[in-house]
């Protein structure tokens, strides 16, 4: 459990998807759920369309190299979800505080992401197996 200094102010930012076939991933969300997808970025080796989904997004994320983050997921586990995304005040303070509380980080130090900001990614190993992304 993250300690709850990180926890007070956090939001779901976005459910991140790994998805084979990003048009086909959009359709569904578009023509089924009436989501409105957004303009497509590219992050980390990966193809990102982002839909809004009340307060929050699903991000899918298609990969555009097989040695990127989403390209070896998908190689190991398929399509599915990938991790969830919490947007918290302050992302140097999140991560100092994970440091301290002994949780294994993946980033070390935020680097950039999709829309512009900052992310960092807190171990699955730390988190009851579910690979989280922290977001300013």
């Amino acid at each position: 459990m993250l300690p709850p200094e990180v926890q007070r102010d956090a939001a779901l930012a976005h459910v991140g998807v790994a998805v084979h076939d990003l048009a086909s991933a959009v359709a569904f969300y578009r023509d089924v759920l009436g989501l409105t997808p957004g303009a497509p970025q590219a992050s980390d080796g990966a193809a990102i369309i982002a839909l809004k989904a009340g307060g929050a997004s699903v991000e899918l994320l298609a990969s555009k190299d097989p040695a990127s983050p989403i390209g070896r997921y998908l190689a190991r586990h398929g399509p599915g979800i990938h991790h969830l995304c919490f947007r918290v005040p302050d992302l140097d303070f999140a991560l100092a505080r994970c440091r301290a509380a002994g949780f294994r980080l993946i980033d070390a130090t935020p680097r950039p992401g999709a829309d512009g900001h900052r992310i960092a990614f807190v171990h699955p190993k730390a988190t009851a197996g579910i690979l989280l992304e922290l977001s300013d």
